[in-house]
C-alpha cells in the first residue's frame, strides 16, 4: 500500500534506457529472454512438498535477466507450477497464468484451485499456471532483514503516535532501507513493476505461447496493465480483480492515502454489522459502541499482551482482514467477544503469528517495499509524511499511522526511483491496442478504492467493467457471486465481454453464528476469493 505526493525526487530515473529507433536496451534484452526460453521451454516435474499443490501439478524454473538492458548477465531462476486442463483435449485453450498481488505474493497454489467450485469451468479450458515472481519464495529470494527479528511479537505500536515514537518509527525505517540495500546490493534496484512485466512476457514463450492469457489480482493487476501496455500484440485475454489505481501520479504516495481512507470506511462497515447483532457479541448496539470495545483490548493487549503472543500489532494485522474479505466478521467478532469476557484463546489462534512463517512473511515483505520504492518518486521529507498523515489521521485513525510505518523506509531508499509507466495505448510508445480486457470490482473494496477500476477502464480502449454494487470484498473471482463467475467464465471461454459497463448484485451478508468453540472461520490461505495476500506485520495489507 502505497502512493505518490507530487515530490520531485532528484534520483528518479527514466525506466529504460534509449536505444536506435525508438526501441530500448530492455526492449531488445526482453525480446532475447523471450526467444531463449521459447528455445528451452521448461522442464516440468515434481513439486517441492512445501508447494502443497495437488498430485497432478508440476513444477519447474525459467530463467529471467535480472537486468534486461545486459540480458546476458545474470539471471533469476523464477518457479512455475501447473495443473493441464481437466476437460476434453479439443475444449483446451492454453495456459492461463495467476497472480495474486503483492508486490510479493507467489501465485504457485493457483493449481490448487482448479478442483474449486468457482474456479473449475475454466479449469476444464486451461492449464492452470502459477509462478512466484523475481525475488519471491523460491523464486531467488530477497530478503531485508533477519526473519525472526522481522516477525518478532508481541509487539505494539500506538494508533496516535507520539513525537517520541515517530522519531522510532524513523529509525526503524532507515534501518530497513539500509538493510535491503546491503544484502542485496547493486541488484535491488532490478525488482520493479516494469521487470516483472518483462518477466511475464517470458514465461509466456517458455510455456510456448504466442499470446497470454493472465489472471491478475490487486497489485498484479498493476503490472498486468504494464504488460498489456509494453506487449498489447502479445495480449489474448486478460481478467483484472479488484483493480488498482494506473493513475501515474499515484504510484505509489498518494494511493496510500487513498486507502487509509478508504479502510476507515470499511473498518465501519463491520463495526456496523456487529452492532447490528449485539445479541450475538455483546460488543454494542452501535458502530461507536464497538469501536469502544475494540480500544478497550487494544488497551489491555499493550499493558499484558494474550498469551505472550498477541500486542496491538498483531491485533491490528488479523482484525485489518476484515477490511479485506467479509468472511472474516463473525469469527473476528466472536474471538474479540471472548477476549473481552476474559477468554483470551480464540484471539490467540486468530492473531498469533506462526513462526514457521517468519522467513515468508520477510521475504514477502522485503519485495513489496523494493518494488514499490524502486517504482516511483517518494516524498524524501518526514515533515511532509508528518503532516500528510497527520492530518488523514484525525479522519482515519484504523490504519493511517501503520500504513506509514509499513512504506516509510521508500524516503530512506538509496537505489535509483523510476518514473511510472502510463499506461493505456499512448504509454506504450506507440505499440499498439491490446484485446479486450475484463475488470471486476467491488463498490466498497478498501484495498483497492473502485476509482481505480473506472480509471483503467477508461486507459484501455474497448475493456469491460463488472462492478458488484454495495460490496467491499477483495478478490471477487471464484467466489461467491454467480453473477461475477459468470461474467468470468463467459469472457475466458468464448472471448466475449459483457459491455462497458455492468453490475451484480452484492453477496449475502455473513451471517452470525453461534461459537461453542473458537472455530476461527476460513483460514487466511483460502478466505480470498482469489489468491492469498499475506498481511503485513507492520500493519497495511499488501494491494
Amino acid at each position: 500500500m502505497t502512493a505518490l505526493l507530487a515530490a520531485p525526487a532528484p534520483a528518479a530515473t527514466a525506466a529504460t534506457a534509449p536505444v536506435r529507433g525508438g526501441r530500448t536496451a530492455e526492449d531488445r534484452g526482453v525480446a532475447l529472454a523471450a526467444r531463449r526460453a521459447a528455445a528451452r521451454g521448461i522442464d516440468f516435474g515434481r513439486c517441492a512438498p512445501g508447494e502443497d499443490l495437488p498430485d497432478a501439478a508440476r513444477c519447474g524454473t525459467v530463467k529471467v535477466p535480472l537486468d534486461y538492458a545486459h540480458p546476458r548477465s545474470t539471471q533469476l531462476s523464477l518457479t512455475v507450477s501447473r495443473l493441464r486442463a481437466t476437460g476434453p483435449r479439443k475444449r483446451h485453450q492454453g495456459a492461463l497464468v495467476y497472480n495474486p498481488g503483492g508486490p510479493g505474493a507467489s501465485g504457485m497454489a493457483f493449481p490448487a484451485y482448479a478442483d474449486v467450485a468457482g474456479f473449475r469451468k475454466a479449469a476444464e479450458a486451461y492449464d492452470f499456471v502459477g509462478y512466484a515472481p523475481r525475488g519471491v519464495g523460491r523464486s531467488t529470494p530477497l530478503s531485508c532483514a533477519d526473519p525472526a527479528a522481522f516477525a518478532k511479537a508481541p509487539t505494539n505500536f500506538p494508533v496516535h503516535p507520539s513525537a517520541a515514537f515517530k522519531r522510532k518509527m524513523v529509525q526503524r525505517a532507515r534501518a530497513y532501507a539500509g538493510g535491503c540495500a546491503r544484502r542485496a546490493g547493486r541488484a535491488l534496484r532490478h525488482y520493479t513493476t516494469l521487470n516483472n512485466a518483462r518477466d511475464l512476457d517470458v514465461l509466456r514463450a517458455a510455456l510456448g505461447e504466442k499470446r497470454l492469457n493472465f489472471m491478475a489480482a490487486s497489485y498484479g493487476t498493476y503490472y498486468g496493465a504494464v504488460y498489456a501496455t509494453l506487449f498489447p500484440g502479445h495480449v489474448r485475454r486478460m481478467v483484472f480483480d479488484s483493480v488498482v489505481d494506473p493513475d501515474p501520479r499515484q504510484i505509489w504516495y498518494r494511493s496510500n492515502l487513498k486507502q487509509s481512507l478508504a479502510f476507515e470506511r470499511r473498518w465501519g462497515d463491520w463495526r456496523r454489522w456487529v452492532a447490528r447483532h449485539d445479541e450475538v457479541y455483546h460488543l454494542g448496539d452501535t458502530a461507536a459502541e464497538v469501536s469502544a470495545s475494540y480500544g478497550k483490548a487494544r488497551r489491555r493487549l499493550a499493558r499484558h499482551p494474550a498469551g505472550g503472543k498477541v500486542g496491538t500489532v498483531q491485533l491490528q494485522d488479523a482484525y485489518t482482514r476484515n477490511v479485506y474479505n467479509d468472511a472474516f466478521w463473525d469469527p473476528s467478532a466472536h474471538a474479540l467477544a471472548a477476549y473481552l469476557r476474559g477468554d483470551a484463546g480464540p484471539l490467540v489462534a486468530l492473531a498469533a503469528p506462526d513462526p514457521a512463517e517468519a522467513v515468508s512473511e520477510e521475504n514477502g515483505n522485503a519485495v513489496y517495499t523494493a518494488v514499490q520504492c524502486n517504482d516511483a518518486p517518494w516524498p524524501r521529507d518526514w515533515a511532509r509524511w508528518n503532516r500528510d498523515n497527520t492530518a488523514l489521521a484525525r479522519r482515519a485513525p484504523f490504519e493511517t499511522w501503520d500504513n506509514v510505518a509499513m512504506n516509510l523506509p521508500c524516503a530512506y531508499w538509496s537505489a535509483p526511483r523510476q518514473r511510472p509507466l502510463t499506461v493505456g495505448p499512448g504509454g506504450g510508445a506507440g505499440r499498439g491496442t491490446p484485446p479486450p480486457v475484463l475488470l471486476l470490482a467491488a463498490e466498497r473494496d478498501a484495498a483497492t478504492p473502485y476509482e481505480g477500476a473506472k480509471k483503467l477502464r477508461r486507459r484501455l480502449p474497448g475493456s469491460s467493467l463488472v462492478t458488484e454494487r454495495k460490496a467491499g470484498t477483495h478478490g471477487l473471482w471464484g467466489g461467491p457471486n454467480d453473477c461475477v463467475n459468470r461474467y468470468v467464465d463467459t469472457y475466458l471461454l468464448t472471448g466475449r465481454t459483457p459491455g462497458r459497463s455492468v453490475f451484480c448484485a452484492p453477496r449475502a451478508a455473513p451471517e452470525p453464528t453461534v461459537w461453542s468453540a473458537p472455530d476461527l472461520g476460513p483460514d487466511l490461505e483460502t478466505a480470498t476469493e482469489t489468491e492469498p495476500e499475506p498481511t503485513p506485520a507492520v500493519g497495511a495489507a499488501p494491494w
